[in-house]
């Protein structure tokens, strides 16, 4: 047997030979390669994979005593400097195949790449002599440990993919600092070095080391923030310099550097890197062990001094002052610049970023200087300052693009330096001119500051809804066309300008109780210049069944419309029809059956309109006549009230100048109604319409500006960000409220919330009939905008640079110098360019990308390869981000990034990441978590209390502990988050832990959760929370699920009794799937403000619900019960005082509605869904209401809202072969995550 010496000395023979072959055969290919032979240049990609196979083979054979199964090697034998070259040498190859062959647009492979060429190219300098071994003596044995690591990694990289770019962040931590001390070694022993060979190394390491050492600093916050927490004594300074250091090395080695002075510079931030990562090593220690860190504390206020000292350096040292740049104001609204400007600054003052931190002076000092600029400019005559406020724009305007940068780090060191400090000048002088020319001016030249930000924000009268006049003959002719005539399929079809109220006749119309009574089936569908054909035919498909289905690719929608079609009679509006070949692609799905079903088509163009004509001729919409657009004018202006004498003629003659356009009616109105009720400012507005003559969109165009220009600066922002939102969508007024919020759109003043401000803002636009109102019974608040308004809102914004919505293949993204604050990106697998696509580009090349404040992308699914190249890192300006989960599932590298966007007010994604990650302390400044997870519910806790701006936490499913442990988690005391308003969707347990955790959200006012192994052997009842105490909760939404066999259906014996505990405020209470009793829902109905009440896939104790005297739900108005095992149902005269609709969806067992709701005066709608049972006795209560009270003011609906009567359409008609998919109440609408009820 060999001893051990004889083993190793074969080796070093056998390893020296297969060297020389590998050389020798590698020396082959590049000759091949190289040939001009056109089958060599063919087979050039081959030669390269055949060399990273080879150099593969040479590292694992060089690695056979190291432990694949984990990250560390655990050898002990040091090698030969000639095996360590030969494998830094292959490790180089591997990774420079993987950087540009495999993962070509990843920032980190090519720094692996920097880093491993870089070690092989030093060593080699040692190994040939031209570096003493004294010198580098204490480096070496890190040299052999750095390649076991990268060689590991790289064998794990092949197999393990998921977690890839985590190990990978995790092992540049572990390398980098050896480029570090190669650095030092060459800065302090070889700068001088006479050798050709060490001064070329030396400037390959100036050109690489800079993004190397970047990405070092970058990886070691997110260590940071991950293992010590913010409120760490020292742990900020350290978190400032790291930022100061990243500005540095984003930009080196620029031009604007002294090139002599590069090495010096790059030496002293290495210097500092060192000094930063001891620290962090050592802070990390002594929190683990729970020790003081005073000592540490001290240490690090000397970062601070380096700090001051570098940047004096680099002022006079180490940089080259720039050229002067005359800045340009690029939009056209001033003042709603100024107004963001001001929004913008205040929210980075009170963010306390780090990257903030060190410019915070100077940002105040520029704030604090152009309020009192906007403030007087604001208080005088415009003609007296018009060349001023010019020169104030461009500087405001150069101010927010320099101190943007710094944060960014977009030529960051430049504009610290010398750019802000020249800027505060620029403004201070203005602030001077401003302050002599105030003395100058005559009292009597001053106005009055209407649209000051220091005016308080007033609320106006307003009625909201539509007003609907005028057209009485057009309506019944077109009813008359719609309920009778030929059983052919017919099609009517109107013309008429934008604006004339086409949309508006037929919506009329399509909600008619007769014609509602008249077709089986109904659907509208808003067609628009750009429209997708599949997604129209979905939602027609989803209105005539009731659903809200989604349908893959390969689904042939049309012939699944068609066949519900078939057969029937049908109503199909098409809304705003551009083109003849739309109207083709569209109706072909249509059945020619003769049952009179009809189809009305709006269109602008008459070609349209003809073209698609049945057996009647289009109707061309006349204008509203003098005496129609007077009573819609004084109905939205003055609602129930008579317009003042003295305003009647010139009232009369701002209506005759309207020319009959109903939507220019309806803003003028609105516009007039916010205005003072005198004829001096009615003739303005008059003179206003007289300079213009309506006859084109483009004058519609007009009107809406002037209603535009009358609103006060500080809700323009708001009202053009109604745009964003796709067009005839309704938008849920709580979402938009919340995305103002989040956006920075609207600013707090002292004696508001900012909550009652965005209510009074959006009332306010609602007045000026900008926007229109709909509240119906039983849904969220909505609200909506005209068409030709949508337009409007988007051209004007994106004058404005305030939006844009783009494709991800759209070349105008990368070209762009201005970029929008606000973008919405398409993601198009099929055409795809990751040159223009801003996640992809890690270098940020395109500067103005970095300055995003929001970014919302959804589309086609991005291929995990290609998602795994994404960065966020550079949009350090973020305020919002979607990542839609259809688009992309956030893996852990890219949150750690998210993690560090610390400006971040609204955060959207889809991960599989199973709890709330540590990093997530970082962004302090978020308030609205929305989180989709997919197969697993997130453990909240310990972290969520460092979220403490946080007031929207909406997560598809949510713990505070983790279910399937024991292990108990203590909560501090003063643990609170007192700013959180909505939590879904929380699942609970019985435990101890959880009885008191609400009493920790003390300001929730909407709430969802699952209730699970929910029994309480004690009381052998079953077990609900505490929530009296949440004194402001309005909305609750809660699902029983039964777990094991202690919560199964109860028995008969079985106590059904809850100990329910809800709070007095509650105002919408929705149960699913609870077991009830009588006896509960009395608990129930002594809620004082409850208004709305869903009870779904509820089972009722002995099929029954008894009513006592007591039971009186004072303030329900709305009452909903769906798949409610009820046969019996008894109530009195009081039980529903003020109830407006009642729907019963599903009730199988009811035989008949109770006849006392016939005696409920102020009952509106009865709705039945697949309850055909019921329709006999819904109709008797209203022949019952029609004989009482000699009127119809009771409707029978039945599915998507048909009125039945005893000779309309049999509710199992309208529900055969459908799958009805009903959404409950959500906080988000159709963003939220939906609670969805699949009923067959």
């Amino acid at each position: 047997m060999e001893n051990e010496g004889e083993r190793k000395n074969n080796f070093v023979v056998s390893f020296s030979a297969l060297r020389k072959d590998i050389v020798n055969v590698l020396d082959f290919m590049e000759r091949l390669k190289n040939e001009e032979d056109q089958n060599a240049v063919d087979i050039a990609d081959q030669i390269e994979e055949l060399k990273s196979v080879l150099a593969f083979i040479c590292t694992y054979i060089q690695l056979p005593y190291s432990d694949f199964s984990c990250h560390h090697s655990t050898s002990s034998a040091m090698m030969t400097e000639e095996q360590l070259n030969f494998l830094l040498q292959n490790l180089h190859h591997r990774c420079k195949y993987r950087a540009e062959q495999i993962f070509p647009l990843d920032t980190q492979y090519e720094i692996l790449q920097n880093v491993s060429v870089n070690m092989k190219d030093f060593h080699g300098l040692i190994v040939n002599g031209y570096i003493e071994h004294e010198i580098v003596q204490y480096v070496l044995p890190q040299f052999q440990l750095l390649a076991e690591r990268v060689g590991i990694f790289l064998w794990h990289d092949r197999l393990d993919r998921d977690s890839r770019l985590f190990k990978l962040a995790h092992l540049l931590m572990k390398i980098i600092p050896i480029e570090l001390e190669v650095m030092h070694i060459c800065y302090t022993n070889l700068k001088a070095s006479p050798s050709a060979e060490v001064g070329c190394f030396i400037k390959q390491l100036l050109e690489t080391s800079p993004d190397n050492l970047g990405e070092y600093l970058i990886h070691l916050r997110e260590h940071m923030v991950t293992v010590i927490t913010a409120s760490t004594s020292g742990a900020r300074n350290i978190h400032i310099m790291i930022e100061f250091l990243l500005i540095i090395l984003t930009d080196m080695p620029k031009d604007f550097i002294h090139h002599d002075k590069l090495f010096d510079l790059l030496a002293r931030v290495g210097a500092l890197i060192m000094k930063v990562s001891t620290l962090v090593h050592d802070l990390e220690e002594k929190s683990r062990n729970e020790e003081s860190t005073d000592e540490t504390s001290r240490a690090n206020l000397d970062l601070l001094k380096n700090i001051e000292l570098l940047m004096e350096d680099l002022k006079h040292s180490y940089l080259k002052a720039p050229d002067s740049y005359q800045w340009s104001f690029p939009m056209n609204d001033g003042p709603l610049f100024m107004h963001l400007l001001h929004i913008h600054l205040k929210d980075l003052l009170d963010s306390h970023a780090y990257s903030v931190a060190l410019i915070k002076e100077e940002i105040w000092l520029v704030k604090e200087d152009l309020e009192f600029i906007r403030s007087f400019i604001a208080s005088i005559d415009e003609e007296l300052c018009k060349d001023l406020w010019a020169r104030v724009l461009d500087v405001a305007y150069e101010a927010k693009d320099v101190i943007d940068s710094i944060i960014v780090r977009d030529n960051g060191v430049l504009n610290l330096i010398f750019s802000l400090p020249g800027t505060i000048q620029k403004v201070r002088l203005i602030k001077e001119d401003v302050t002599n020319l105030l003395e100058k001016i005559p009292k009597n030249r001053s106005r009055n500051a209407v649209n000051s930000p220091k005016n308080p924000v007033e609320s106006k009268s307003f009625t909201g809804g539509k007003v609907i006049v005028g057209f009485k003959e057009e309506t019944n002719w077109l009813i008359s066309k719609l309920t009778s005539g030929p059983k052919d399929l017919d099609v009517i079809s109107i013309t008429g300008m934008p604006g004339s109220g086409k949309t508006t006749l037929v919506y009329k119309v399509y909600n008619d109780d007769s014609v509602c009574s008249h077709f089986d089936l109904r659907a509208w569908c808003t067609v628009d210049q750009e429209y997708e054909e599949k997604s129209l035919l979905v939602k027609l498909f989803n209105q005539v069944t009731g659903s809200d289905l989604k349908f893959s690719e390969d689904i042939d929608v049309a012939d699944m419309l068609r066949r519900q079609l078939y057969g029937k009679r049908y109503l199909i509006v098409l809304d705003d029809v551009w083109d003849t070949s739309t109207w083709d692609d569209l109706t072909k799905t249509f059945p020619e059956v003769k049952k009179g079903s009809r189809i009305v088509l709006t269109t602008r163009l008459k070609e349209v309109a003809f073209h698609g004509k049945g057996n009647t001729d289009p109707l061309n919409l006349r204008l509203l006549r003098l005496e129609e657009s007077w009573e819609l004018l004084q109905k939205r202006a003055f609602g129930n009230e008579c317009c003042p004498d003295e305003l009647l003629e010139v009232g009369k003659e701002i209506v005759q100048n309207c020319k009959g356009l109903p939507l220019v009616v309806d803003l003028i109105a609105g516009v007039i109604a916010g205005l003072e009720k005198k004829r001096a400012v009615w003739l303005e507005v008059q003179n206003n319409l007289n300079s213009f003559i309506l006859n084109s969109e483009v004058d519609v165009m007009k009107v809406i500006e002037l209603s535009y220009d009358h609103l006060p600066h500080h809700m323009k922002p708001c009202f053009l960000y109604l745009a964003s939102f796709p067009k005839d969508s309704k938008i849920s007024r709580d979402k938009l409220k919340m995305f103002w919020r989040a956006e920075g759109l609207v600013e707090q003043i002292e004696i508001m919330s900012l909550e009652e401000v965005m209510e009074i803002y959006l009332e306010n636009l609602i007045s000026s009939s900008l926007v229109t109102s709909l509240n119906e019974i039983g849904d969220f608040p909505t609200c909506q905008i005209h068409d030709l308004v949508h337009d409007f809102c988007l051209i004007k914004a994106r004058a404005e640079n305030l939006f844009g919505k783009i494709s991800s293949s759209d070349p105008s993204f990368s070209s762009s110098d201005l970029m929008p604050r606000i973008v919405t990106i398409n993601y198009d697998k099929e055409h795809f360019g990751p040159n223009n696509f801003v996640l992809l580009d890690s270098k940020m090349e395109r500067h103005s990308s970095k300055h995003l404040y929001s970014l919302l992308i959804s589309g086609d699914k991005m291929k995990d390869r290609l998602s795994d190249t994404c960065h966020l890192r550079d949009l350090r300006l973020l305020r919002v981000l979607l990542l839609y989960p259809s688009f992309m599932m956030v893996k852990d590298s890219l949150l750690n990034e998210i993690c560090m966007l610390n400006h971040l007010r609204f955060l959207r994604i889809g991960t599989e990441v199973k709890s709330l990650p540590s990093s997530f302390s970082n962004l302090w400044n978020l308030e609205t978590l929305w989180v989709d997870n997919e197969e697993s519910t997130w453990v909240l806790l310990p972290r969520i209390w460092d979220l403490v701006k946080l007031r929207v936490l909406s997560i598809k499913a949510c713990s505070f502990f983790d279910m399937d442990t024991n292990e108990p988690i203590l909560i501090a005391e003063d643990s609170k988050l007192e700013k959180l308003r909505v939590l879904e969707s929380l699942v609970l347990s019985y435990s101890k832990e959880t009885e008191d955790i609400f009493i920790r959200f003390p300001n929730l006012q909407r709430l969802r959760f699952v209730l699970q192994e929910s029994w309480d052997y004690s009381t052998e009842r079953y077990w609900f929370p505490k929530l009296d105490y949440l004194t402001e909760l309005e909305l609750l939404i809660v699902s029983f699920k039964s777990s094991n066999t202690n919560d199964r259906v109860p028995s008969i014996e079985t106590d059904w009794l809850w100990d329910f505990h809800f709070p007095s405020n509650l105002k919408i209470l929705s149960l699913w799937d609870f077991p009830l009793t009588s006896n509960s829902l009395s608990t129930i109905a002594r809620l004082p403000n409850l208004e709305e009440l869903f009870l779904s896939s509820t089972i009722m104790q002995e099929e029954e619900w008894n009513m006592g005297e007591e039971d009186t739900f004072v303030n329900l108005k709305y009452l909903e019960l769906e798949e409610v095992t009820l046969a019996k149902w008894e109530f009195g005269e009081e039980s529903f005082p003020v109830l407006e609709k009642l729907l019963l969806l599903g009730c199988h067992k009811l035989t008949k509605i109770p006849p006392n709701f016939g005696d409920i005066g102020s009952l509106k709608i009865i709705q039945l869904d697949e309850s055909p049972q019921l329709e006999d006795s819904a109709l008797e209560i209203k022949q019952y209401v029609e004989d009482i009270r000699g009127e119809d003011k009771l409707q029978i609906l039945g599915p998507n809202n048909i009125p039945l009567s005893k000779t309309g359409s049999s509710l199992l008609f309208c529900c055969l072969e459908t799958k009805f998919t009903r959404v409950v109440y959500n906080v988000f609408d159709e963003f939220s995550t939906e609670l969805l009820v699949n009923v067959k």
